[in-house]
């Protein structure tokens, strides 16, 4: 790669596996140095191992983008091993539990608001002081295109994308002059490989029916999400700030 990312401290939450582990993974390789951040310890640490043995620098701190004292000390643990914050892909999330609006739970609800809403205030809340003090810094939010438009029987999941954009939107606004700019990328349909996803992919006509929805007529991968993300941390995206970004194959061009 061509080393857009050279020599800046990139923090990617969620990085254990998905969309996740392949942002770090090509955060590695364009030339930061990553911190690690998420629940997973043993997926976490398999993405640090990834990264260097493809010659980069990375580190793994737990992190559960819930809890306030996490956050704060993801990063410390940044700033303390590198120096500095550069950059973070606020990546953690969770899908929840498929129900219509009245049969999702109470618990459903609090669980995805708490790790996909409030874990992204949270990580802005403690990464946005710590690059006020250099005077310069990029933030990209995972969203999604359920929080551009809406679908059945995932209330929780669209309610905090659609969350998500706003706040992103009400933080590049406050922190414009300050030299920090703060977007949000929307995947569509992406094939990340897990075996999960494999599973039910093959069940029967699912990936045909939803190829049929998507304009360019194929998923996604997460390689691309990635190079989306990589591009809105660097400086040739120097003037965008408060977008949220589709990257979906012209899905939400409707």
């Amino acid at each position: 790669m061509s080393g857009k990312l050279k020599d800046k401290v990139v923090i990617v939450t969620g990085a254990s596996s998905g969309i996740g582990r392949a942002s770090a993974l090509a955060i590695g390789k364009e030339g930061a140095q990553v911190v690690i951040a998420n629940r997973d310890v043993a997926g976490g640490e398999e993405t640090v191992r990834l990264i260097k043995e493809a010659g980069g620098q990375a580190f793994f701190v737990r992190t559960d983008v819930s809890k306030a004292a996490d956050v704060e000390n993801m990063v410390n643990q940044a700033i303390k091993v590198y120096g500095r914050l550069d950059c973070a892909f606020n990546n953690a999330g969770i899908t929840g539990v498929t129900a219509p609006t009245v049969g999702c739970s109470e618990e459903n609800w609090d669980q995805v608001i708490d790790i996909n809403l409030k874990g992204i205030w949270l990580s802005m809340k403690y990464e946005i002081p710590a690059m006020l003090k250099q005077g310069k810094g990029a933030i990209v939010n995972t969203s999604s295109i359920l929080g551009i438009v809406g679908t059945e029987d995932r209330p929780a999941y669209v309610a905090s994308k659609h969350g998500i954009i706003g706040l992103t939107k009400a933080a590049a606004l406050e922190y414009a002059r300050a030299g920090i700019r703060v977007n949000a990328v929307c995947p569509g349909p992406t094939k990340t490989g897990s075996v999960a996803e494999e599973r039910l992919f093959s069940e029967g006509n699912f990936e045909k029916e939803k190829v049929a929805e998507i304009p360019m007529g194929r998923f996604g991968n997460a390689i691309e999400i990635a190079e989306a993300v990589i591009w809105l941390c660097s400086d040739a995206a120097s003037f965008v700030n408060g977008q949220a970004l589709p990257v979906d194959g012209a899905l939400t061009a409707r």
